[in-house]
């Protein structure tokens, strides 16, 4: 009985001081791959406008891969340098992201707008009129062709 006391204290020790110990300590959220890519000899970065997930994250990933392409960097290596772009909410979602779950450019482009697009994402009065609009035809349709 002794035995199995101080194998759940050992196991709940491990998993607390574990926990702890992991709070503090930074790991790229990107994989071994892309951290082995090597920027473009002579290669220096450029200065970013910075994102702090209030602006519109698509205009920010386009002047990003722009200013990046700009510099020589293509592809993957964005990656590396996407966290020189983040401040605020977005560094803190960026640092959030679980270690080595970043496996391309493409993967943190659909990670950051799937974040950032939806949750900023206001409905122009066109849109709404037209969404009305919609919905007032779909009715007058239901309603004299029996359903769908």
């Amino acid at each position: 009985m002794d035995q199995l006391k101080e194998f759940i204290e050992g196991t709940i020790r491990s998993k607390f001081e574990g926990s702890s110990r992991s709070s503090f300590t930074y790991s790229k959220p990107y994989t071994p791959r892309i951290d082995s890519l090597k920027m473009p000899m002579g290669y220096q970065p450029p200065k970013f406008q910075q994102f702090d997930g209030k602006g519109n994250p698509k205009q920010h990933v386009a002047h990003f891969v722009e200013t990046c392409n700009n510099a020589g960097t293509y592809g993957d290596h964005l990656v590396k340098q996407f966290v020189r772009s983040l401040k605020g909410n977005a560094f803190d979602w960026y640092i959030d992201l679980e270690a080595g779950s970043i496996n391309g450019w493409e993967h943190l482009e659909q990670e950051f707008l799937n974040r950032f697009y939806n949750t900023r994402r206001t409905v122009s009065m066109v849109e709404l009129t037209n969404s009305r609009q919609w919905k007032k035809n779909q009715s007058s349709t239901t309603s004299i062709g029996g359903g769908i």
